[in-house]
């Protein structure tokens, strides 16, 4: 006769059972707790009044958001149901249940404070010598917005709408005039319908007025390009003595095309091309990433598809962290990033670029990867010199870290904790939620690597 293991539901413990008990000594949720407690959230607590029933500690409720980004479970829904579900979540949350509302509310509210928990959680970090700055990579990523681009208005269509929509109030007011002579159809009242087309007019010209704004700033940067490219021809047309190859740059045409865009869910969300699924509303997401640790040291959130203008925001982050943390030496990128300009900007700011001048060939020659190039030529500019550095074997070592150091990073997130789009909506809720998913990713690669 089989041999099973007795089922007893009904009968209680002997003794109350401790939550210490449940999980494993090296599981993911007891580090997570751990640096939690570690963080100073006196910035979170000070923001409760400390009035009517009793909140829920912002430990609990940061350490639930947390893990839940750390193992794929965003929603505050799913975080909420798994706090009864599963054991770690009710290890974390100390056998409490904190409703959705409550950690929707959460996140939304202290999005910004959790940007500066990002800095502490590097800091820990550094306390626990998994982090030593020198060497960062730094590439982006399209995340989908919580927006559809079927939701997506263009200018031109606006027009249409706009003058049709004018029209429609014309013939309105002109038919009530007229309804004496000429009785209006049954259920039509010219009031409501003379309010629900101002409302949409309304609505029409704010957009078209966000879309305006948005081409006259973008007006601005093209114009910078072109002077600033206008400029390097002209430098380097004085420094070797012969007019500069090639065709020179093509003014840029101000002004809005019928073709500019805005959404009506996610305003600050935009159409950016995403790889196999054509286009999609988005952001570009940065990372700066430590080619020793793979740890993320700071992030940005920008609008545009191209990451050429990312690399000045992105100094201006790394500039800000904390001096204990160490002092960035070299920054890796691919040529999306390459410009004359960004290679100014990294050298004024102490840091050695190297940002792919070019696409190496497939099949290169491989003696070339055992050779020196030829000595540098005097005199020469910072870009000559960082693309002559890109060649040496040094160079070619050290930008070979780029490939799995921020590459990596952004597949793990993607693809082990499935953060493909943000839950929230706006450039600054973005922002704080990338901030969000990072921390959180590097609390997970710190318990890696703490073993």
């Amino acid at each position: 006769m089989a041999n099973f293991r007795p089922i007893d539901r009904a009968t209680p413990f002997l003794l109350p059972p401790s939550v210490e008990d449940w999980l494993p000594k090296d599981h993911l949720a007891r580090f997570v707790v751990d640096i939690v407690d570690q963080l100073d959230l006196s910035g979170l607590t000070r923001q409760y009044r400390g009035a009517g029933s009793a909140a829920y500690h912002p430990t609990v409720m940061l350490g639930l958001l947390v893990y839940g980004y750390a193992t794929g479970v965003y929603s505050s829904r799913r975080i909420e149901a798994a706090s009864y579900e599963s054991i770690a979540f009710r290890y974390i949350a100390a056998n409490e249940q904190p409703d959705h509302d409550s950690l929707c509310a959460f996140r939304k509210r202290f999005l910004k404070e959790i940007e500066a928990l990002f800095v502490q959680v590097l800091c820990i970090a550094r306390q626990m010598k998994l982090l030593r700055l020198g060497t960062i990579a730094l590439d982006g990523t399209k995340i989908h917005a919580n927006a559809s681009r079927h939701s997506a208005l263009s200018y031109g269509h606006a027009q249409k709408i706009e003058a049709q929509l004018e029209a429609e109030v014309k013939e309105l007011l002109a038919r009530a005039e007229a309804a004496d002579q000429e009785p209006l159809p049954e259920g039509v009242s010219v009031p409501e319908e003379l309010t629900r087309r101002e409302e949409r007019l309304a609505a029409i010209r704010q957009a078209k007025a966000q879309i305006e704004a948005r081409a006259a700033e973008r007006d601005a940067r093209e114009q910078a390009e072109y002077e600033a490219k206008m400029k390097a021809r002209e430098e380097k047309a004085q420094r070797t003595g012969k007019k500069p190859g090639g065709k020179p740059p093509a003014a840029p045409s101000p002004g809005v095309r019928p073709t500019d865009q805005i959404n009506l869910t996610d305003a600050d969300s935009r159409i950016m091309p995403a790889k196999g699924e054509g286009f999609d509303q988005s952001y570009n997401a940065q990372a700066a990433v430590d080619t020793e640790s793979m740890l993320v040291v700071a992030i940005n959130m920008a609008q545009v598809a191209t990451d050429k203008q990312q690399i000045e925001p992105m100094l201006k982050e790394l500039a800000g962290l904390p001096a204990q943390l160490g002092r960035v030496e070299q920054l890796l990128a691919d040529n999306g990033y390459f410009s004359a300009a960004n290679v100014e900007i990294c050298a004024q700011a102490q840091i050695e670029p190297l940002l792919a001048a070019g696409r190496d060939k497939h099949h290169p020659n491989w003696e070339d990867r055992f050779t020196e190039p030829p000595p540098l030529t005097e005199p020469a500019s910072v870009v000559e010199r960082m693309k002559h550095r890109l060649k040496t074997l040094h160079g070619r070592k050290l930008y070979g870290l780029r490939k799995h150091t921020v590459e990596p990073v952004f597949g793990i997130i993607k693809s082990v904790m499935r953060f493909r789009q943000f839950l929230l909506r706006g450039l600054a809720a973005v922002r704080g939620e990338w901030s969000l998913v990072t921390m959180a990713w590097n609390i997970k690669r710190m318990a890696v690597m703490a073993g």
